[in-house]
């Protein structure tokens, strides 16, 4: 399996935890830990310009779906 299809396959499940979950993945549960990474590594590269531009494309989409299920403290 090359990076390419490694990274699609990663960003393919974090979608669908998004999508099926109606919330962000946390880094507290031992399952959802390694999505966490993945979007923390991602706005890593991103915010250091170093993230290739097809994957920028798609990296935004999912920031912005991201960004929707954004948790929201409820005592504010």
């Amino acid at each position: 399996m090359t990076q390419e299809e490694r990274w699609n396959a990663r960003y393919e499940e974090v979608k669908n935890f998004i999508l099926n979950n109606k919330r962000n993945p946390s880094k507290y549960v031992p399952e959802e830990k390694l999505m966490c990474h993945f979007l923390k590594r991602n706005r890593k590269l991103m915010n250091a310009g170093e993230l290739m531009e097809p994957r920028l494309k798609r990296f935004n989409e999912l920031l912005v779906l991201c960004e929707q299920y954004k948790h929201v403290n409820q005592y504010m």
